[in-house]
């Protein structure tokens, strides 16, 4: 039986750098707010500068570019994908609709031939 290992090196330069990309996202919700009185473009220039040099921090960071590598490597599976045709597509939503009904209709028999059965004959209840 195979086993397999993750093994997360975390250097104390990378967990700086996610410190100060911390830092600068809530520098950045700070500015937004104290800058009210400012302007709305001052407001949104604070908010959109912080958060730029946040992911700027964190993407020279090793967790940065392992999850820039993880996101390359999830559109390289999306591109696999074979996606099913217009036609394709509108017979097995077709299927399922149809599916559906049948079963609405199933559990609908059922529910009444049960009702039926306990309250007419069992109970004697008529409505």
């Amino acid at each position: 039986m195979a086993t397999s290992q993750v093994e997360t090196v975390s250097t104390g330069a990378d967990k700086a750098k996610l410190a100060v990309s911390v830092a600068l996202v809530l520098a950045a919700l700070v500015a937004f707010y104290v800058l009210g009185k400012q302007g709305v473009f001052a407001q949104w220039a604070a908010l959109i500068v912080g958060l730029g040099a946040a992911v700027a921090v964190f993407a020279v960071s090793e967790p940065g570019r392992q999850l820039a590598a993880f996101g390359r490597d999830a559109w390289r599976e999306v591109k696999k994908v074979v996606w099913p045709t217009r036609k394709e597509a509108v017979q097995m939503t077709a299927y399922v609709f149809a599916f559906v009904a049948v079963m609405a209709l199933f559990l609908w028999f059922t529910d009444k031939t049960l009702e039926w059965v306990l309250y007419d004959l069992i109970l004697g209840w008529r409505k």
